[in-house]
């Protein structure tokens, strides 16, 4: 139960990491979205900027040690996910450029909103 917990939990922070990265696009649709996805782009930036861990990937590991897992060993989520949100290359650089992209993308998306309106 505790692996199943914890791969719920991989796949959770996947969608919160997409959602930082291109959630404004739902705000060209529904502006209020904008309430919900700025905030969540602005702690998606700082954690890459500031190298913060995210409260999911504690919950992952603590879920995964209880379940008696050492590793990320879901088929699905231990080959596709996992990889996408530790990469084995991510240097403390690459992580802020990531803050940074994210930062770019959304001021793109939101510049695109504010022109269209």
């Amino acid at each position: 139960m505790y692996e199943l917990l914890a791969d719920a939990i991989v796949i959770l922070h996947l969608a919160f990491v997409v959602f930082v990265v291109a959630g404004g696009l739902f705000a060209f649709k529904w502006r209020p979205m904008a309430w919900v996805h700025l905030p969540a782009a602005a702690w998606g930036a700082l954690v890459e900027c500031l190298g913060w861990v995210c409260p999911l990937t504690p919950l992952e590991n603590w879920l995964r040690a209880r379940g008696g897992g050492i590793g990320f060993e879901g088929p699905f989520v231990g080959r596709y996910v996992l990889p996408v949100l530790y990469p084995v290359a991510l240097s403390r650089s690459r992580q802020v450029g990531l803050g940074v992209c994210v930062l770019v993308v959304n001021a793109m998306i939101y510049g695109a909103i504010v022109r269209r309106k």
